[in-house]
């Protein structure tokens, strides 16, 4: 049901009295409020001393709203009428007001201020605005900059109505577009997922705590606040198995061609024995936000769960990546390497990872991440060795993860919850960025002839938080349960870094995989460590003349950063020659507040892959705030074009481009041909309107 209230209800003033006070006028909708019964707000005069407010007798002071020049008094719910009476009766209160909630929404108060933006109609001229906002015992105080013929009006003492009253009254005039009060709604710090276990991921966001540095976490909530993810952006996470069945693995599309190479099915699940490494890289990384469990650095995003053979052969590294880029792969996360002191990839190896990275994404390559390692060791260089068991390795040895070297590969090295270099991080000029891990050195072993090898302890305790992550289900694992509190290693660094990369892609769905690294790079925390190693006792935590630094690359990622950019980062192709264009002139009535919508069509016969795309819209409707509009693809693949934020405009006549309107940029690269559909809903009963024509226009 519509929470808007019908025509026919509406007394002369446009809104029935039972509800002139409780419909907010907000972006072209209705919203419904109710009264918050237990407080309300006053404006004093300005000569009131502050340090009395504690001492009317009317209700209890609680705090001030300065900008708004407000005092906030709660009181019993039964006695709040009388107590704002009395309060009005003050002679140092101006006005009292009540103060409301959002309907469903009762943590969201309300507060009202003098202010209501008003838009009027191109054709109503100053005369008759003077005449309207008189009526109403408003004061033009100014224009508002980019609305046409739009101005904010201020209520003057003479009113004998709120903000939300007149506003409800103007909106029925003919003459007015919209009507706003100007309201205050608290700040959000930044977007929160509902996960009940996400307070334990510091390391997506904290405000302190023990053994937590300042912003020693990845900034995400306010990347979150342009993008949690879209299903379009798919992560392959490689690994040794995943519990598909943990319940922050669910959700509609969120696990896409899944590949177990080591029992060669679709099914990569873990044995009862396995511990289940990929599943806590997969969490970290990709946990749904369903209101359960935890929430990934992507939520949104979908899971391709690759389950690797366990062995590094060049078939088996091309199986990985050719499945990756075969379906689909945006990302492609690799918490793992050879378990080798020196390994240097095979010319088959180096071509799989170079074909992924430069032909996946239709051509704008996949982002591909490997971890450092954990052995405390150059990813690429020289370590004069001594104390190993059995002398295993002694004197000047040399060290090479050829995975991690790659150039086409973002190598990510760990960070602690205190800002530090995690003490079994790998590290040199080939890092590219940091993450956030634990700081309990996981060790490195070689197996040879049945015998295991451990390299020499770093220390026995050292300060730094676990990783809070997905478990296998119940009690295999690492913990007894669904989840795990010290997952660590640049085995968890790594995929909170395809996460930030999936968050990019998200934002700015055509960069090319070489722009997101550089994206990544170049948005970083220069975090610093000037203490020495405590095993090797090398001091290597400052950046040098280019800005990198050999622990930590260029800095510890930072998602909120990395997202603006790839936002403000316009790569549209501008190369696209050609052009193909189909249009629809058969008008559509589109159905009155019928979820299902109507869907209009146009025919793409070119065979070739979208470079730019627009689409011209001719609707007319009675109020156009009802409607939601979709563009959908031939793959099904849509985008919502225009949101109900039209208000009572009655004729929307325009072109949506890739620059006006970048989320059209999800459809770059995808095929051309196909039926393409405009799907128009309207959510809201007794007005009407008709789609007239649409056209479409595709670059190629």
């Amino acid at each position: 049901m519509s929470d808007r209230i019908n025509s026919s209800d509406f007394s002369t003033t446009g809104v029935p009295a039972s509800s002139l006070g409780l419909v907010l006028q907000r972006g072209g909708e209705e919203l419904i409020l109710e009264k918050a019964l237990d407080r309300f707000t006053v404006r004093l005069t300005a000569d009131f001393p502050p340090q009395q407010l504690s001492q009317v007798s009317w209700a209890i002071w609680r705090w001030s709203i300065p900008q708004a020049q407000l005092e906030l008094f709660t009181i019993a719910p039964n006695q709040l009428e009388t107590a704002m009476s009395r309060s009005r009766a003050d002679q140092n209160v101006v006005f009292a007001s009540h103060i409301y909630k959002l309907k469903d929404n009762p943590g969201t108060f309300v507060y009202l201020n003098d202010q209501i933006t008003i838009q009027f109609a191109n054709s109503v001229n100053n005369a008759k605005i003077d005449t309207i906002a008189t009526s109403f015992n408003l004061v033009q105080e100014k224009p508002v900059l980019g609305l046409p013929n739009a101005f904010v009006f201020l209520v003057s003492k003479q009113a004998t109505e709120n903000p939300i009253k007149i506003a409800n009254q103007l909106q029925k005039i003919p003459e007015v577009l919209a009507a706003e009060p100007n309201i205050l709604v608290q700040t959000e710090r930044h977007y929160k997922p509902r996960d009940p276990l996400y307070s334990q991921q510091w390391y997506l966001n904290h405000n302190g705590g023990k053994e937590l540095a300042a912003a020693s976490h990845i900034s995400v909530e306010k990347a979150w606040d342009v993008t949690r993810g879209l299903r379009s952006v798919i992560v392959a996470v490689v690994d040794d198995s995943f519990d598909l069945n943990h319940p922050d693995f669910q959700g509609s599309g969120k696990i896409v061609a899944p590949r177990d190479l080591k029992e060669n099915d679709f099914l990569p699940l873990p044995n009862e024995k396995e511990a289940s490494h990929g599943t806590a890289c997969a969490g970290i990384a990709l946990a749904e936000e369903n209101g359960t469990g935890i929430a990934g650095v992507a939520p949104g995003c979908a899971l391709m769960p690759i389950r690797s053979t366990g062995f590094l052969d060049d078939e088996s590294i091309e199986n990985i990546f050719n499945w990756a880029i075969d379906k689909g792969a945006s990302v492609i996360s690799c918490s793992w390497g050879a378990s080798a002191v020196y390994f240097p990839l095979s010319l088959r190896q180096r071509a799989a990872i170079t074909r992924a990275a430069t032909k996946g994404r239709n051509g704008k390559g996949c982002v591909i991440l490997f971890a450092a390692g954990n052995a405390n060791r150059p990813v690429n260089g020289t370590v004069n060795e001594k104390n190993w068991p059995k002398n295993i390795l002694n004197g000047d040895t040399d060290w090479l993860s050829g995975f991690a070297i790659h150039p086409d590969v973002i190598a990510v090295a760990a960070s602690t919850s205190l800002n530090k270099k995690a003490a079994y991080s790998n590290w040199g000029v080939n890092i590219s960025v940091c993450a956030p891990s634990n700081n309990a050195p996981p060790g490195i072993s070689f197996q040879e002839t049945g015998f295991v090898y451990t390299q020499p302890a770093i220390a026995s305790a050292l300060p730094g938080l676990g990783m809070f992550t997905t478990d296998q289900l119940g009690a295999v694992g690492y913990d007894a349960g669904d989840f795990t509190s010290n997952f660590g290693g640049t085995s968890s660094a790594t995929p909170v870094v395809a996460g930030v990369a999936a968050l990019v892609l998200s934002a700015n769905p055509d960069l090319t995989a070489q722009q997101v690294k550089r994206i990544l790079e170049e948005t970083a925390d220069k975090i610093v460590d000037p203490d020495p190693d405590p095993q090797l006792g090398l001091r290597a935590g400052t950046y040098d003349g280019s800005g990198h630094c050999q622990w930590f690359g260029y800095g510890k990622v930072n998602a909120a950063r990395a997202v603006q950019a790839a936002q403000q980062l316009d790569v549209t192709v501008s190369s696209a020659k050609r052009q193909v264009q189909g249009a629809n002139s058969n008008p559509v009535e589109i159905s009155d507040n019928d979820q299902r919508g109507i869907k209009s069509g146009i025919a793409i016969a070119e065979t070739s892959l979208v470079k730019d795309i627009q689409v011209t819209l001719n609707i007319t409707h009675d109020f156009l705030g009802d409607l939601e509009i979709y563009l959908i693809a031939p793959g099904n693949q849509q985008v919502l074009l225009q949101s109900r934020t039209l208000g009572r405009r009655t004729s929307l006549q325009t072109t949506y481009t890739m620059r006006s309107y970048p989320a059209l940029k999800q459809f770059l690269s995808l095929p051309t041909k196909g039926n393409w559909q405009l799907w128009l809903i309207d959510y809201a009963p007794q007005d009407i309107g008709r789609l007239n024509t649409w056209e479409l226009v595709i670059s190629y």
